[in-house]
This record gives structure tokens, C-alpha cells and sequence, in this order.
């Protein structure tokens, strides 16, 4: 940090302290103070507080306070005004300052007062506390930030995105690691050939090698056919395109000159008729199966040496991909992952992976070591970035080290998007904006939104919340315990929204159906008596979404999602699940072993019908393909067609439909 941009020398001292303050709270004489922050900033933070904080002092300067002893409100409420527009380097002001920049402004006015205590260079008069001891978003007016407004990633780009990097992952990793680890060879071979340039009469060796094998020439990059032309080279030169060093090193040289090339340029061109041109890497690539499933196909065509170096970076940036979007992983946490960091399962762990890694949001400097408890296509993803790691491979080393996602991202995009990922049967991502935030909150809410379902029709979420939740029972305090809270707002929201959905449905005579049904039919009666109760009272005051919502919030926090049906997990004596299963007193319901057509908890919607016809259709299909000696089968599908079709019948009649249901069943 640079405090020489403060110009009174004597509070730059100043600066110092209230800035260490800020880093490192738990010192002593920090933490006796009453107001002081309990938190550590991270250096990102304490670098934005120094220019605020160098702003404000060098303000004072130029209006002729030499001591903060002297600063009153009036000096604050000044230097807020003029600092709330943006100004060019004249100082005309050019538009208003953003909310953010202006809060961190008056926050740093303000905080000095909280560590007037700590400070021996300078400090506040006696008592003094800027605005009155208001917070930073009151005095400037901004809105406080209310729920987390970062976006999810929508699912037409999560899908091909996910699916293109676990096909990177897992099908392209070992040839691009091979062909990565080919390179390397060649290039220590190359480095360590002689500098003599090579002679006529091993060209020539060469060069009937090449005719009586038909192996092509060697083809040079598009930059070096644009550098010979700036050169002089003609655009129809036969060698323009040949790689005329690489036949002197397979001569056991390093160079070719001129004079040798314009005296072989006979010989070149007749084995260039005979054999073509090629480049050089890839051209006996193996058949992988396309991801789209339309065949084997050979995983590349012949490329060279720089795009065997592009195809690394984008599998390395697919484990990335990987890793940030299945673990929900900050971007600091996986910018401290390091070689080294996989944990091999515990036996009485049902080989769960784990890594460990550091926690840095929140934690002291140097952050506190974390665990993570994965699912195996990360732990995989992993040991694949560990293979790319482009020096010796020594656990400790950073993994991905610092990173720049955005430009990363785009460049595999391109590549995905471009032929090479059209020849291997990969959609296209659309071009839209993904960075590791939005990736861990689109995370949060497919757990929370849909936590049997898949991740973008690739990942289980079931293995993912399994993992999750274990990790945090392992590690309470640590970063999957954090995300874990995340996904818990996520469900509290999504049972809010899907009660009141259900509520709107009842007002427009949509009933459910179930066991369940009648408990939440009075439940919704009673609601509609509350709110017709205060109608004439208050004739202003309507039933807003909002305050439906709290009357139906208590219920709401017992809401369980099955795939077909809703739980409402109120008594647990009454759950089926643990009556079947000898566990009364758990806490949750038990979604395997779940019956709903009899559980007197549960309801079904209309939501639920497809799942239900879908059940009665199977079933109809399977019992017609029966042979007349599986009895005992038939029987059983019989009860489960039966049973499907109550269900579908119930769902249909309490919700004014049932004439679709006849449709099906003629």
C-alpha cells in the first residue's frame, strides 16, 4: 500500500494504524475498543479505504485543517457534497458518483471516530462522531443492499456449458494430456540439438524417408506463413507452408540456411507432390465417442504446436468450470487450492472424496484451512488439472492459481462454439455473462429449488447435497456450512412461493388432493377467514402476497418436496416414511420410502399430474408386454395401476379437470 499519496506526513501514520486496525482486529489494543470492527477486511478492502481515506485527509490539507482536532460536521458534510459527482482531471463535474463509491466515502469519515481511541498520531475532537453517529447508507441516502441480487446462470447456458466441460473432463483429458506431454518431449529435444545448420545430403535422406513412408511434410502455423509473406514470399510458393526447420532436425540439427533450401527446392517440391503437407500434431488421433452420441470420430484433427498448447488451457479451464459450478467454491477458495489437495476416502466414508483448501472470506490473514466433501467428477477434475500443472508437479504448488475467469471462459466458449466443437458434437453456449459468483448461487438454488433433480441434466443434486451436507456436518463453521445456509434461504423462499401459489390456486376453487388434502384445505379456509375478519376494520389494507406469506409461513416452513407429491412434515408421529421405518422421532422425512397415496401428510397438485399419468401409462405398456406365466408380476402392476390411477382421478377431480383423465383412460 502506498501511503505517500497523503500529503501532510504526519497523518500518514495515522492512516497506518487505522488501516491495521481494519486488517488485523484481534490484535490487543484493537479489541478493547467498544465500536471497533470484528471482522478483518480483506486487502482488496483496505486498498479502497486508503484512496477514500488518502481523498479525505489531502481535502482537509487543501482547505487549511492541519489537525483532525479541527474537523466538525460542517468539514464532513462539505466534502460529502463535492465528492458525489464524478469530476474530469480540469474538475468540472461529469455525472453523480455511484452509491457504492459515495457510502464507502462517508464510511471511512465515520469509522475514524470508532478508533479514536487506538490512534497517537491524530485523531477526532473529544466526543466528536460525523453525522451523529448515523450509518453510512442513511447519510448518503443509498438504498441498503436487501437480498442477494447477484443472477443465476440460466439453464440454455448452464446445460451446454456443463455439458461440454465434463465432456472435456472426461473423455478429451487423457488425449490432450498425452498429446500436452508430447509436446513437452519435443520441445526438450529440440532445445537440446546442436545450432549447426543441417547438410544437403541428410536432407535428402530425410526427404526419401518422407517419399517411402507417405508421411506429409510438416505445415508451419498460419503466423509464420503471414510473417514469410510480409517478407517477401510469393502467396503461390510451393514451400510456403512447409516447415523447412523441422526437416533439418530430423537430421539431428537445428537450423536449415538459404542457400540449402534454394538448392534442395527441386527435391522439396517433388516429395511435397508426393506426400502433401500436414501439421504435425494430432495426425494419428485416436475415435472418441461424439458427445451429441452420433459415432466415434477421430478427438482432433491435425493441429500445431500452438493450438496443442490452446486445447491444455481449455481442458484446464473445464476443470475449473467443474470445480466452481459442482462445488459452489468461491473464487478465492479455488484460487488457494493446491497439487496435492485430494484426500483419499476414509474407509467408513462410502468413498467420498474430499479436498482441503483454505477459507478466506471472513477469516483472519492467511485465511483458515477448510475440508471439502465432493462428488468424484470434481475429485476427477481435480487430478486432471494436477496432471496439467504446467511446472514439476510438487504438492503445495497453487492448482489454478490466480486466475482471470472471465477471459478464460470466453476463450473456451469460442473454442465450444467454434468448428472444433461443432465436429465433436458440442452445443453452443450462448453469450451470456458466467463468473464464479453466479455459478455458486445457481448452485444454491438448484439444491434448494430442485434437490433430486439434475444439474443441468448432467450432475446427480442429490450426490452433490449429500456431499454437501456431510462436509458441513464434518466441518460446521467451514465454507460448506456457508453454503449450505445459502441453499436454506434458497428453500425457505421456494417454500414461501410454492404455498402461496398453492393458496392462490384454492381461491380459484384448484384444490389438492391427497391424504393431506383436507388439513391444508382448512388451513387455506382459515387464512380466508382471517383476512375477511380484518376486511371491514381495515378496508385499505388488502391480502398482499406479503402478508399472506406471513400467515403462511409457519406451514411453509414444513414443506418437503417429493417428486411426486408435496410432504407437509408437521407431526412426525404421523409421517408413514418413519413408521415404516422404525424411526418416529427423526427430524425429516424419509423421501425413498415415501407412499403419499396413503401418508395422511401429503398432498398432490397439479404440478404432480405428469409424473402420475407418466406412472399409469408405464405401467399400462409394461402389462400388456407380459407373458401369461409372470403372475406375481402382473398382480403387483395391477395394485401400482390401480393406485397411480386414484391418485391421477384425485388429482383431476379436485382440480376441475377430470374430463382429462377420462380422455386418457379411453
Amino acid at each position: 500500500m502506498d501511503f505517500t499519496a497523503i500529503t501532510a506526513p504526519a497523518w500518514r501514520r495515522f492512516a497506518k494504524e487505522y488501516l491495521l486496525a481494519r486488517l488485523a482486529p484481534t490484535l490487543d489494543e484493537v479489541a478493547v475498543l467498544a465500536h471497533a470492527y470484528r471482522t478483518p477486511l480483506a486487502l482488496t478492502s483496505c486498498h479502497q479505504r486508503l484512496r477514500a481515506l488518502t481523498g479525505w485527509l489531502n481535502w482537509l490539507t487543501s482547505h487549511g485543517v492541519s489537525s483532525l482536532d479541527q474537523v466538525s460536521q460542517q468539514h464532513c458534510d462539505r466534502y460529502l457534497n463535492q465528492r458525489r459527482a464524478r469530476h474530469d482531471p480540469d474538475g468540472n463535474p461529469v455525472g453523480p458518483l455511484g452509491d457504492y463509491s459515495v457510502r464507502l466515502i462517508a464510511a471511512v469519515i465515520i469509522e475514524l471516530a470508532y478508533y479514536t481511541e487506538l490512534f497517537t498520531a491524530d485523531r477526532y475532537p473529544p466526543g466528536f462522531l460525523p453525522w451523529s453517529g448515523r450509518s453510512a447508507w442513511a447519510v448518503t441516502g443509498a438504498n441498503p443492499p436487501g437480498s442477494n441480487t447477484t443472477p443465476v446462470v440460466r439453464q440454455q447456458v448452464l446445460a451446454p456449458m456443463l455439458a461440454a466441460t465434463l465432456y472435456l473432463v472426461g473423455t478429451l483429458a487423457e488425449p490432450i494430456t498425452l498429446l500436452r506431454r508430447g509436446l513437452a518431449a519435443h520441445q526438450d529435444q529440440v532445445r537440446a540439438l546442436p545450432g549447426s545448420h543441417a547438410t544437403p545430403a541428410a536432407l535428402r535422406v530425410v526427404l526419401r524417408r518422407h517419399e517411402s513412408t507417405g508421411i506429409p511434410l510438416e505445415q508451419v502455423a498460419d503466423h509464420i506463413v503471414h510473417g514469410r509473406l510480409a517478407r517477401g514470399w510469393a502467396d503461390d510458393d510451393p514451400l510456403l507452408a512447409v516447415n523447412l526447420h523441422a526437416l533439418a532436425r530430423r537430421t539431428g540439427r537445428a537450423k536449415i540456411s538459404n542457400t540449402t533450401v534454394q538448392a534442395l527446392r527441386p527435391a522439396i517440391e517433388h516429395t511435397l507432390r508426393l506426400v502433401g503437407v500436414e501439421r504435425p500434431w494430432g495426425r494419428d488421433a485416436p475415435h472418441v465417442e461424439r458427445a451429441d452420441g452420433a459415432g466415434p470420430i477421430r478427438w482432433t484433427l491435425p493441429i500445431d504446436e500452438a493450438d496443442v498448447r490452446y486445447l491444455a488451457d481449455h481442458l484446464f479451464t473445464a476443470c475449473l468450470l467443474v470445480t466452481a459450478t459442482v462445488t459452489g467454491m468461491r473464487e478465492c477458495e479455488l484460487m488457494e487450492l493446491r497439487t496435492g489437495c485430494r484426500r483419499p476416502p476414509a474407509e467408513d466414508t462410502l468413498d467420498r472424496h474430499r479436498l482441503t483448501g483454505t477459507l478466506v472470506k471472513g477469516q483472519p490473514l492467511g485465511g483458515t484451512r477448510d475440508e471439502w466433501v465432493v462428488i468424484g467428477e470434481v475429485d476427477h477434475a481435480i487430478a486432471v488439472a494436477e496432471r496439467l500443472h504446467r511446472t514439476e508437479r510438487r504438492d503445495g504448488d497453487l492448482l489454478f492459481g490466480r486466475f482471470a475467469f472471465a477471459s478464460r471462459y470466453q476463450h473456451l466458449r469460442s473454442w465450444v462454439n467454434g468448428p472444433a466443437g461443432r465436429r465433436l458434437g458440442l452445443d453452443p453456449i450462448p453469450d451470456d455473462p458466467v463468473n464464479p459468483r453466479m455459478l455458486r448461487r445457481t448452485l444454491a438454488q438448484e439444491l434448494a429449488y430442485r434437490p433430486g433433480g439434475l444439474l443441468a441434466t448432467k450432475i446427480h443434486l442429490k450426490h452433490v447435497s449429500v456431499a454437501t451436507t456431510e462436509g458441513y456436518a464434518a466441518r460446521p463453521g467451514g465454507a460448506q456450512a456457508k453454503l449450505l445456509a445459502e441453499i436454506s434461504e434458497h428453500e425457505t423462499e421456494r417454500n414461501q412461493q410454492l404455498i402461496l401459489a398453492e393458496y392462490r390456486n384454492h381461491q380459484q376453487q384448484i384444490m389438492p388432493a391427497g391424504p393431506g388434502a383436507r388439513d391444508l384445505t382448512a388451513l387455506f379456509a382459515h387464512i380466508d377467514a382471517e383476512l375477511s375478519a380484518h376486511a371491514p376494520i381495515a378496508p385499505g389494507v388488502l391480502d398482499s402476497d406479503k402478508h399472506v406469506i406471513n400467515l403462511l409461513s409457519k406451514r411453509a416452513g414444513t414443506l418437503h418436496l417429493g417428486a411426486a407429491n408435496y410432504c407437509w412434515f408437521i407431526d412426525p408421529a404421523r409421517a408413514l416414511c418413519l413408521t415404516l421405518a422404525g424411526t418416529p422421532t427423526a427430524d425429516k422425512p424419509l423421501a425413498g420410502m415415501c407412499d403419499s397415496a396413503r401418508c395422511p401428510q401429503a398432498t398432490h397438485h397439479p404440478c404432480h399430474r405428469d409424473v402420475w399419468a407418466d406412472t399409469v401409462t408405464q405401467a399400462t405398456a409394461f402389462l400388456g408386454n407380459l407373458g401369461r406365466t409372470h403372475t406375481a408380476e402382473r398382480a403387483r402392476l395391477r395394485g401400482e395401476l390401480a393406485r397411480a390411477q386414484r391418485v391421477l382421478d384425485a388429482i383431476d377431480t379436485a382440480s376441475g379437470s377430470s374430463t382429462a383423465s377420462d380422455a386418457e383412460s379411453e
